[in-house]
């Protein structure tokens, strides 16, 4: 029972500080990207929605490992959760982006955010490495209430989607 207990407080506490860690998501908003068609979307088309936004490139073996966990997440919340994939590539290679995501398939929506750009944003964004897979969870207040560095894998997802629900 002391284990159970030092166990929850333990994460409870895990969450505390991932909270007072967490980034401020005024950067995501403020950010105009390109989808495949090479169209500029503003993301503030997104704000208001719980949003699991996913920075990856096509020569990323893990990105392309966690794909398909993120398409299933987006059908089992229908709706509910929007899972947004950020090509951290140079724009220049949108028909490539945009026939990766066609064949791979992802079932979510793409955009490019260019190399450079792409990896200062996600700085700005809680990832002083620059490092991918690099994902971020805001919640439809539009507050950071985690982000990851690396692998997703079900679970996390699983563990996020509460706080990401919560009115």
């Amino acid at each position: 029972m002391k284990k159970l207990l030092a166990a929850l407080l333990l994460s409870l506490s895990a969450v505390l500080v991932s909270a007072q860690e967490a980034p401020d998501s005024a950067p995501f908003f403020a950010a105009n990207l390109i989808d495949p068609d090479e169209k500029p979307v503003a993301m503030t088309a997104y704000r208001g929605k719980p949003l699991v936004v996913n920075f990856w490139a096509r020569w990323c073996p893990p990105c392309r490992a966690e794909i398909p966990e993120l398409n299933e997440f987006r059908k089992h919340h229908g709706g509910k959760i929007e899972v947004l994939g950020i090509a951290v590539e140079d724009t220049s290679e949108a028909d490539g982006v945009k026939a990766f995501a066609r064949d791979f398939p992802i079932r979510y929506p793409v955009f490019l955010a260019g190399g450079s750009a792409g990896t200062r944003l996600m700085r700005t964004l809680g990832n002083p490495t620059g490092g991918l897979p690099y994902t971020l969870f805001i919640d439809r207040r539009g507050r950071v209430v985690g982000h990851k560095i690396g692998l997703l894998r079900q679970r996390d997802l699983d563990a996020v989607a509460p706080r990401l629900l919560a009115p």
